[in-house]
């Protein structure tokens, strides 16, 4: 006799719980564990068993079997965890959900953003309470970050070139990175910095001469960390050929090499094609416009700006490309490459629910 395993209790919504199980499913403020639970009841509510449901939402079947039990017996208050041990909560759930709900959906009359304090004295609420409901969901109004959306109509074929670049390298071939670094400004504090102490950080005078700029060009060995460059006064073509040049000769004649660079113009020109003609163990490899952060010699110059020209002062141009060069001296000596662990199908799949949620943050559809 076949097994029929154990009976479950039908499980049949009303119009009221329906529509509460749905705005928990779909809004962005609940938990997403309430929100899988109610996802979970409504699969059960169409009439799917519960192996059918675990399977679509790849969750385990037990999981599933709790919850439908769980909404069975308590309805929608099932949904909820147990009250924890220690002191009972003062703040209700409706409570927060509103804090969040007007965090995220509205603004004051005169800012951009809430304040704690003004969401506060507007809900009637301790700074504290708002701060702590902020905290518990991650909330950040004062924070914002920047972002540029590739619009190269090669934007897929060049990520998938890039990252098969970095996680399966040619053989018998050199990987560079190669960018420039243009307008390093050579900079000399108007009055002398002030050391660090004890108990007192270092400190200077935000105001400076500019005494001229610097071009670095630099080559990043993929493999190794090792670091190429050279400055020059000037970034043109003509500066770039140089380059391109000088990194022939330090590359062993017998391997080929393979370049990653930006789309910047001087990359491009009749004399730069005209070289790789004559030199074909040269391959360039180019990001996507607004993709420089696919060339790790980018992380590179952020190090070199860091550690050597932030803080430094410089009385004219001789001294900026000297430091520079101390900095590419003490690079080569203890070389540390870059790991890159990003395969493009990460990539695009990220860039592709960022652009989703941007559509439905905008439009409210996903169409």
């Amino acid at each position: 006799m076949a097994r029929t395993g154990r009976p479950k209790a039908p499980l049949v919504l009303t119009d009221e719980e329906r529509e509460v199980l749905i705005r928990y499913a779909r809004r962005a403020t609940i938990p997403q564990r309430i929100a899988m639970r109610a996802r979970i009841v409504l699969n059960c509510a169409e009439g799917f068993t519960n192996r059918e449901v675990a399977a679509g939402m790849g969750v385990c079947e037990d999981t599933v079997g709790k919850w439908r039990a769980r909404f069975v017996a308590d309805r929608l208050k099932g949904l909820h965890d147990e009250p924890r041990p220690g002191a009972p909560r003062k703040i209700g759930d409706d409570v927060v959900e509103e804090v969040v709900v007007k965090t995220l959906e509205t603004t004051p009359k005169n800012a951009t953003h809430w304040s704690t304090r003004e969401l506060a004295k507007n809900l009637g609420l301790s700074r504290s309470t708002v701060g702590r409901i902020w905290r518990a969901f991650g909330l950040k109004p004062h924070l914002t970050k920047t972002f540029v959306l590739s619009k190269d109509p090669l934007l897929i074929e060049k990520v998938r070139d890039v990252c098969g670049l970095y996680l399966n390298p040619p053989d018998r071939a050199l990987l560079l990175c190669v960018d420039e670094k243009s307008q390093i400004q050579a900079l000399n504090r108007t009055q002398p910095l002030l050391p660090m102490t004890p108990y007192h950080v270092a400190s200077g005078t935000p105001e400076y001469e500019r005494n001229g700029t610097t071009t670095l060009f630099a080559a990043l060995d993929v493999a190794t960390g090792k670091v190429i460059g050279k400055c020059f006064p000037r970034h043109r073509s003509k500066e770039f050929l140089a380059f391109l040049k000088l990194v022939s000769a330090e590359v062993s004649p017998d391997l080929d090499v393979h370049v990653i660079l930006d789309n910047y113009a001087t990359h491009k020109t009749p004399s730069v094609q005209r070289w790789l003609v004559k030199n074909p163990r040269f391959h360039f490899h180019f990001t996507p416009t607004k993709g420089s952060w696919l060339n790790l010699v980018e992380r590179w110059f952020g190090f070199l700006t860091q550690r050597k020209i932030k803080r430094g002062s410089h009385r004219n141009t001789d001294e900026l490309v000297r430091a520079i060069n101390e900095y590419l001296t003490a690079s080569n000596e203890d070389p540390k490459p870059f790991v890159w662990t990003k395969t493009a199908d990460e990539i695009l799949g990220k860039i592709r629910r960022f652009c989703e949620h941007t559509l439905q943050a905008n439009t409210g559809h996903t169409d």
